[in-house]
């Protein structure tokens, strides 16, 4: 890091504190201006923010890190902007007309309360063990690598930034609430896309083309199937990624995570109407298609690189130290001075977005869904004050956590997809049959819930335990929870949590029309339908021909 480096991050620091101080002004006078920022966001703050919250360090190591060792196969996960579709065509006139503040709290009102305190504490506990830790977790290591910096002040350099990292992000999130992660999210996305777009444009001509990076990457075959890393659909006896498996499991956990995960559903809630909804979903999906360039193809790119030999970069042969090392050595060795620091700024952007909008969304949960349920008198701006002080619950847990999430290291991004394959066939099957099927009860859709969340933790258990009991016996258990692809696993907990709702909710009184009124599809009344359908026009359908087209080109071309 040079002078010119450090004087473009602290600009770009000028004006994170001048916008958040600007937010700071803007009073939140009560929970939906802490939260979802008064419900006036346009669709330009709205889609940024979805993508910025959703790019965080897992990508900047992991999905990198992931296209260095094994290419193109998690691509499934990352070319998903349809899928937010499905939130702005399918679930925002649900959402908006229920007028909710949480995912939770939807269901509680097309199911009953104990559904609304399952799905709340299934998301708390997953927020604090997986994103925010993960979040922090990595990057520490991202800026351990890019500065180069072990030790300072005789402290790992890691929990320096990690623990910096932490609080930097929790003080404008506290004090400015959901209106903080919208406005410094319109500062954060460009600098991050700016930044990304350098690497990989500097990466394909040091390598010497497009051409020259399929052809390295086409040659290594990463399977017995004669599959290669520019691969994308694979040999369905591909022990990792599976094509059916992959296509299945990655629509589950794109549907869980686009269309009822209060992590993004939150940037949707806080639109003006359902008109600036949409359109952010249109616009988040746009920018959704670009991950895969900017992160997974700069790990193939350093994978090819070193690959090739012969490259030289600040006087050295490059060499990739490690899978997960990817995108952040081709910070510290590729960039020049000044655009290293720029490239700084946008993962800096990118962890911290991510993580205010997991506090913010944590806090909101906590707040609505379980204070606010056991004091329903409590006055607005004491729940402004319960928010905040649950953000700095939440910061605490987070930190507590990564000494044991350090132990994860080079599989992060696979841990980050395995453990939310077992969150979300439950969660989504609870809301597909909800809003899809009049005839699912309140008892259907929680007993679908609480499945999952047993089956789920079934799998997690006998994870750690047959990874860490090399004696265990063969048995029909280890077959079915452990042996069995986690992609495969995924789509027939789907499947299972499906049929328990629909099994329980044959034996079980159907719910009245005045229950499900608007929140179900064939409930809306006339006035709704006719809102609905003056929310989008002509230009609307057009772009989300556009994005689907483009996913279409994607899977034909890597096919």
């Amino acid at each position: 890091m040079q002078l010119l480096d450090w004087i473009v991050i602290g600009l770009f620091f000028v004006l994170l504190v001048g916008i958040i101080i600007w937010v700071v002004s803007q009073k939140n006078n009560n929970s939906a201006d802490y939260f979802l920022g008064g419900r006036d966001a346009t669709w330009i703050a709205i889609g940024a923010s979805i993508f910025a919250s959703n790019i965080g360090s897992e990508h900047l190591i992991g999905l990198a890190g992931a296209g260095a060792s094994s290419g193109m196969a998690m691509a499934h996960w990352e070319i998903q902007g349809w899928m937010i579709l499905i939130l702005g065509w399918v679930f925002v006139p649900f959402y908006s007309r229920s007028m909710v503040y949480t995912m939770p709290e939807f269901l509680e009102r097309r199911y009953n309360k104990e559904s609304r305190t399952i799905l709340s504490v299934i998301s708390l506990v997953s927020y604090v063990l997986t994103k925010v830790a993960v979040t922090v977790y990595a990057g520490g290591l991202v800026f351990q690598q890019v500065f180069g910096i072990e030790e300072l002040w005789g402290i790992d350099f890691f929990w320096i930034s990690a623990i910096g990292l932490v609080i930097i992000t929790a003080l404008y999130t506290i004090f400015g609430g959901m209106k903080s992660v919208l406005y410094t999210s319109v500062l954060q996305t460009p600098i991050l896309l700016g930044g990304s777009l350098i690497i990989l444009v500097l990466g394909l001509r040091q390598l010497g083309g497009w051409d020259q990076l399929m052809e390295i990457a086409g040659a290594n075959v990463i399977n017995d199937h004669g599959d290669t890393m520019t691969n994308l659909i694979r040999s369905n006896q591909d022990p990792d990624f599976p094509w059916l498996g992959a296509l299945i499991g990655s629509a589950i956990i794109g549907f869980w995570y686009w269309c009822t995960d209060q992590f993004i559903v939150q940037r949707v809630l806080s639109g003006k109407d359902e008109k600036q909804a949409r359109r952010g979903t249109i616009f988040g999906a746009y920018l959704k298609l670009l991950p895969v360039f900017l992160f997974l193809i700069p790990g193939m790119i350093a994978y090819a690189m070193s690959a090739k030999g012969g490259i030289i970069l600040n006087g050295q042969e490059y060499v990739l130290p490690s899978a997960d090392a990817a995108f952040p050595s081709l910070v510290a060795q590729l960039l020049p001075a000044g655009v290293k620091g720029l490239v700084v700024c946008g993962i800096l952007a990118a962890l911290m977005s991510s993580l205010a909008s997991l506090f913010n969304s944590s806090a909101m949960l906590f707040t609505i869904d379980f204070y606010k349920k056991f004091k329903p008198d409590t006055p607005e701006k004491k729940l402004v004050s319960i928010g905040q002080m649950a953000t700095v619950v939440i910061v605490i847990l987070g930190i507590l956590w990564i000494p044991i999430m350090r132990s994860i290291g080079d599989v992060l991004y696979e841990y980050l997809q395995d453990v939310q394959s077992v969150l979300a066939p439950g969660i989504a099957a609870a809301f597909l049959m909800g809003i899809a099927w009049k005839k699912t009860t309140a008892k259907g859709g929680m007993w679908g819930l609480l499945s999952g969340f047993i089956i789920g933790l079934t799998r997690l258990g006998a994870k750690v335990y047959y990874t860490t009991v090399e004696t265990a016996s063969d048995t029909l258990f280890k077959e079915v929870f452990f042996d069995t692809n986690w992609l495969f696993f995924c789509g027939w907990m789907f499947l299972t949590c499906i049929l328990v709702v629909v099994g329980v909710s044959m034996i079980t009184p159907a719910p009245s029309p005045e229950k499900i009124q608007g929140l179900v599809f064939g409930t809306s009344t006339p006035e709704q339908r006719a809102a609905t359908r003056a929310s989008w026009s002509g230009w609307d359908v057009f772009h989300t021909v556009v994005i689907l087209g483009f996913t279409v080109a994607f899977y034909i071309y890597f096919w």
